[in-house]
């Protein structure tokens, strides 16, 4: 089973190249270099091409390597499109993505740069309207590969607070949780805006293992370790993972469908997850 973490997922300014530097240093399973948000304006022009001349230069290893491009009716975005169509990159996220239309339009323009195949794309939902239309979004086109939330967007556009429990949004995150699983995609959970509240960071992360998310999107390296503690699979977890598997075997070798692991009622669902698990550690520890 292969598997790609996504755990830890740091925004990186483009127009900044200290960052762009420091990054190859940094223990974040993908990097999103930003020349959206980030950017002002005025350096726009310059933040494209110093990511261009880093992602040439390389070095960066093992992460994986997303650009945040501007949007497509921006007078920035086509351009930027084109110009990371053929780069060494995993994928360009897409800001601010409200409906299946968009991310095809995308797809057409890289078409039309002969873009290789394996270039995805990543949408994020950060409006009302995006997360509204998210199941059409998701099933848009196969170069589709990641769902990411901006919660700071859409928390103003909803009017509500950014609160530890995050009650105003807990709605829209579990409905882009189920369109991302629906489709077989990845889902990554908002940022943290607090940098200086370590704890409600850890808190963040947990809620977000719990709603499903696969990582977190991150806005400073000190939040790496955290996330990627959170998300990694426990001890315990991988334990009883290894049990299932074997007494799985060995039912099969039986013709047994069904198992007790520890008391419990083991099924093939159960399998499922247990060889996902198994499947992130593996790539943690080669990687390691």
């Amino acid at each position: 089973m292969a598997f790609t973490p996504r755990r830890s997922v740091l925004y990186m300014p483009g127009a900044n190249s200290r960052a762009l530097q420091k990054a190859r240093s940094l223990d974040a399973d993908v990097l999103i270099l930003d020349l959206e948000d980030a950017v002002a304006p005025a350096q726009k022009l310059q933040a494209r091409q110093q990511v261009l001349e880093a992602i040439a230069e390389g070095g960066y290893g093992h992460r994986e390597l997303v650009v945040r491009v501007n949007g497509f009716d921006t007078p920035w975005g086509r351009d930027d499109i084109a110009a990371f169509a053929n780069a060494p990159i995993a994928a360009l996220c897409l800001p601010k993505v409200e409906s299946a239309a968009e991310v095809r339009a995308v797809v057409q323009l890289l078409q039309q740069q002969q873009a290789p195949a394996q270039l995805r794309l990543w949408a994020m939902a950060e409006t009302p309207r995006g997360v509204l239309s998210i199941d059409e979004i998701a099933g848009s086109d196969p170069r589709l590969a990641a769902i990411v939330l901006g919660t700071s967007d859409l928390a103003k556009d909803l009017r509500v607070p950014h609160t530890a429990e995050r009650l105003g949004l807990l709605a829209s995150l579990g409905h882009c949780v189920l369109a991302a699983r629906a489709h077989g995609l990845d889902v990554l959970d908002g940022v943290h805006l607090d940098l200086d509240d370590q704890p409600g960071f850890e808190r963040a992360c947990a809620q977000g293992v719990e709603l499903g998310f696969d990582g977190k999107t991150l806005i400073h390296p000190k939040q790496i370790d955290a996330a990627n503690a959170a998300f990694s699979p426990t001890a315990e977890q991988l334990a009883r993972a290894a049990n299932i598997q074997q007494a799985w075997q060995q039912a099969e070798s039986e013709g047994k469908g069904v198992v007790l692991v520890d008391g419990r009622l083991v099924e093939a669902l159960h399998v499922e997850e247990a060889l996902r698990l198994l499947a992130i550690a593996d790539t943690l520890q080669q990687r390691s």
